[in-house]
């Protein structure tokens, strides 16, 4: 017989679910046949599969050694990029608030938020290798929670990033950015002199093959509605630093919106301006996007983040965005 205590980063699923990534090799209908013999009981009673377990839960597994080692199938480690990330000791995170339940990190540009391809080592993966060095989580607790990221940024943008390490503060994270409670501004240096603050709305279109997306003023089929707010705070020889405020999260939303009014990000690819990034590209080698998520407002929390209710965050600019910031601006604009 084996026990299983449930975890508080175990806690809040579905028995199936979490019998599922205890017995991962066993077929579904087996597990079911399991709780209907009741040779898997919760809390010493019968159990269908559908209830929602609690911490402290106790789960009874009334099979051989044999049978539930066939089952279980191999220990779950970090895979090779989580792995990789380990051993990568270049890469230090630079950790800009952590408490129990969650951390907020300053991304830099070039590193993805969370892995495109199996080999791919992201944020998650550097995530995943920084909790295991500190002790937070063990290789066996991987096994049924994952620590993550909350927000997705670009490859080519830096700053904040929320990440959960336990799962309450993974899933209030991640209804705070659902239901957009909490405020998020960005910094960006674009083309063109930009002297009053403006709201904007528009219809924003993504195009899944190229992963590119078109804005206009109108709505289309398949279009989704954005909102954008920004703020001049300096202002240079036809450019502008920005701050803005994403009202909508839609991807690439910041790029395509600022550009598709005539004021595109400066080292953006996709949508800005190829002559003024050739000139920056030379000048200052720039090779990424000058867009950072700046900073993060909370409003008054409770539960697993209580500990940042009404705190604000922010994440410093990197030094090369700072560097052109200093060769390029006027005096800053008062705000």
């Amino acid at each position: 017989m084996k026990e299983i205590i449930v975890s508080s980063n175990e806690a809040g699923q579905r028995l199936d679910k979490l019998l599922a990534k205890y017995l991962k090799e066993a077929p579904k209908s087996f597990l079911y046949k399991m709780l209907r013999k009741k040779n898997i009981t919760l809390n010493e009673k019968k159990a269908d599969g559908s209830e929602k377990l609690q911490e402290k839960d106790q789960i009874r597994i009334f099979l051989s050694d044999e049978t539930y080692e066939k089952f279980k199938g191999a220990d779950v480690i970090p895979d090779q990029a989580a792995v990789k990330a380990e051993r990568d000791q270049s890469v230090s995170l630079n950790i800009i608030y952590e408490d129990q339940n969650i951390l907020l990190i300053n991304k830099p540009a070039g590193m993805l938020s969370q892995k495109a391809a199996p080999k791919d080592v992201s944020l998650v993966e550097y995530l995943t290798a920084y909790l295991l060095r500190t002790g937070a989580v063990t290789p066996k607790q991987l096994q049924t929670f994952r620590p993550s990221v909350c927000n997705r940024l670009d490859r080519n943008t830096s700053g904040m990033v929320a990440a959960g390490k336990t799962l309450a503060g993974l899933q209030e994270l991640s209804e705070l950015f659902r239901n957009r409670t909490m405020h998020k501004y960005y910094r960006c240096l674009v083309k063109g002199q930009i002297t009053d603050s403006r709201h904007l709305e528009g219809y924003l279109v993504k195009n899944e093959r190229t992963n590119q997306v078109t804005v206009s003023a109108v709505e289309k089929p398949g279009a989704s509605l954005i909102r954008t707010e920004y703020h001049p705070i300096q202002t240079g020889k036809d450019l502008t630093l920005l701050e803005v405020k994403l009202i909508t999260g839609k991807s690439h939303q910041i790029r395509a919106h600022l550009a598709s009014i005539g004021h595109p990000i400066i080292g953006d690819t996709k949508y800005g301006n190829p002559g003024l990034n050739e000139q920056f590209r030379k000048k200052y080698r720039l090779t990424c996007q000058l867009l950072h998520s700046y900073r993060l407002e909370m409003p008054v929390l409770t539960g697993a983040l209580s500990n940042v209710s009404e705190k604000v965050f922010v994440a410093e600019l990197p030094a090369e965005f700072q560097k052109i910031l200093e060769g390029e601006m006027q005096k800053p604009r008062r705000h």
